[in-house]
């Protein structure tokens, strides 16, 4: 089940986990906000190799987070691909010039500028994952609740956030005993299953998970409204809170210092894109 969780807290003796909630959460809100700035390939390069390193500091497996990254590249792929058959030449326009590699049909010529700008949309993705995968992997749904309340959001919020995060491997763990309970009555859901097929005997596990899942919902919203859960105070204390350390302080000084480098690069000559063409 490692191999398969989506959006699960990976625990791990590592630099990135030591950190606190608030400071992940303020590094990954710099750090996206300097990939969004800019659309210079130096600079997306740069933010690309330091969010790999990020990522291998961390000690989380590639295996461990496989699902994400599938999904992550095929919405690449859909999204390269639309963006192509909607405007071929936004490269064209962009760079202000036009080099045509070959001609495909009708008006679609692939050009090294619709290339180039693509390629440059293919490394924002690389930019971002794998910083949002740590963030979500490697920071505890409860610290990360006490990190949203400590920068102002009401402690409801971050308590149905912090929830919301929790629920999601007891969702997994669910789907797949109700899987392994179907199958062994006799239920077909392997591969050698036609496609049809397994989607109708899919059914057979949707219907049990959902009246399950409503169950625990039930449950906890019982329990919380028993304690009188956000009824008197506005503010209150996180169990899981902790005191910013150095190692806080220096992944704060570099996430600032890596959207100040991103946008002094990037708006230097005033435009956001580098232009290689001319």
């Amino acid at each position: 089940m490692a191999a398969n969780t989506v959006l699960n807290y990976l625990p791990r003796k590592s630099v990135v986990h030591e950190l606190t909630g608030t400071t992940k959460l303020a590094f990954f809100l710099l750090f996206t906000f300097a990939s969004m700035i800019t659309y210079d390939t130096r600079v997306l390069i740069c933010l690309m190799l330091f969010s790999f390193a990020v990522f291998h500091l961390s000690k989380i497996q590639l295996r461990e987070v496989r699902f994400m990254l599938v999904f992550m590249l095929a919405f690449l792929f859909l999204n390269n691909l639309f963006i192509f058959l909607f405007d071929p030449d936004q490269g064209t326009n962009l760079y202000g010039t036009r080099t045509v590699l070959f001609h495909l049909f009708w008006r679609y010529d692939v050009t090294a500028e619709q290339l180039f700008y693509m390629f440059n949309i293919s490394l924002k993705y690389f930019v971002a994952l794998p910083i949002a995968i740590l963030f979500i992997s490697a920071t505890n749904p409860s610290e990360f609740a006490a990190s949203l309340n400590k920068i102002g959001v009401s402690y409801r919020i971050g308590y149905a956030v912090s929830i919301a995060l929790r629920y999601i491997p007891d969702i997994q763990r669910d789907y797949h005993n109700i899987s392994q309970a179907q199958q062994a009555r006799g239920v077909e859901l392997g591969k050698k299953e036609k496609l049809i097929s397994r989607l109708k005997n899919s059914v057979s596990i949707l219907m049990p998970l959902i009246m399950s899942s409503l169950s625990r919902i039930d449950i906890i919203s019982n329990a919380m409204e028993l304690r009188g859960f956000g009824k008197d105070k506005k503010k209150r204390t996180w169990y899981v809170q902790r005191p910013f350390k150095r190692n806080d302080w220096i992944a704060l000084a570099i996430g600032v210092g890596l959207l100040v480098f991103s946008a002094v690069v990037t708006f230097w000559d005033g435009n956001r894109f580098f232009n290689p063409f001319q």
